[in-house]
């Protein structure tokens, strides 16, 4: 692995395969004390849940210390330059998560920095979460190669790296977007390249039903993402035919499993009730976090 982890695109499919694998191990209870004296900062422009609680846990699980930092304490490329932060943080800590609103700010931070810096959340990519949502794939299905996910809505972060971590592990990926909100070139074509070497097909559409038929994953997220809440109002008439829900979801297999990252607008992107369904493993999902960021620290940090 790389020394930072920007992009799914910076696993290889062994890479990805070695953390599922170690990240299942962990998840029964087998989490060694791998880290002692380790400490990672959290630098947050966003708000979170799960990502710096599961991030905050993991290292304390794997004997380790996580500092948190908000968006007020750091004031990131305003009240301290990104360049100034990084090298600061390279002498007091071992590792970065950072979740910024621009994938540039990563970038600088990689730049500058000299420590592991994992992309906690980006305008572009998710990588954390994609990761822990195929940890819950290949724990549900056994498997990944030729299983099919579905994505419905915006194509957003969390579905670019949903798409390359398919395009990486032979998954087929089909996804459903209005137009004007479909993935983007470089990512498209980042991932045919990934899919030519494994085997996954890529299908992009305008059409949900489409795009659901005979999956083995159905996978939606809001349609208003944190920073566009003026845009708000404007997006629910675009997506108002995106929402997922049980007609929808009969197109897909009888045992296909329905994933959201959270959190979820009840009533929009999704049905109401519908986390709560027997197809839902979106608690699972969350709870993979831990799992996978147990994984990734360890391989990063030590």
């Amino acid at each position: 692995m790389k020394k930072d982890l920007l992009s799914v695109g910076d696993l290889s499919p062994e890479d990805i395969q070695q953390l599922l694998e170690q990240a299942l191990v962990m998840k029964q209870g087998n989490t060694p004390c791998l880290l002692p004296g380790k400490n990672l900062a959290l630098l947050f422009e966003k708000p979170s849940l799960r990502t710096r609680v599961s991030f905050d846990i993991a290292m304390q699980e794997l004997g380790g210390h996580a500092v948190y930092l908000s968006p007020d304490e750091v004031g990131l490329g305003k009240r301290e330059s990104i360049p100034d932060v990084a090298q600061v943080f390279s002498r007091y800590v071992d590792g970065i998560a950072a979740r910024t609103f621009s994938h540039q700010t990563l970038l600088t931070l990689a730049e500058y920095s000299s420590l592991p810096l994992i992309n906690a959340l980006s305008d572009l990519e998710h990588p954390c979460q994609a990761l822990a949502d195929f940890l819950t794939i290949y724990e549900k299905k056994g498997k990944l190669a030729g299983l099919t996910l579905a994505f419905i809505g915006d194509a957003n972060n969390v579905a670019n790296s949903l798409l390359i971590a398919a395009s990486l592990t032979g998954m087929n990926f089909h996804i459903a977007s209005p137009p004007g909100y479909e993935i983007k070139k470089e990512i498209l074509k980042q991932s045919s390249e990934f899919a030519a070497l494994s085997g996954s097909k890529i299908m992009p559409t305008n059409k949900p039903g489409e795009a659901v038929k005979n999956a083995d994953i159905v996978y939606t997220d809001v349609w208003t993402s944190m920073g566009q809440e003026a845009d708000a109002e404007r997006r629910r008439l675009v997506f108002s035919g995106y929402q997922v829900n049980d007609r929808l979801l009969s197109l897909a297999k009888g045992n296909a499993l329905f994933m959201h990252p959270l959190p979820a607008h009840h009533g929009e992107e999704i049905s109401a009730g519908l986390t709560d369904s027997l197809q839902s493993v979106v608690f699972d999902q969350a709870e993979n976090r831990l799992h996978l960021q147990k994984a990734l620290l360890a391989k990063m940090l030590l």
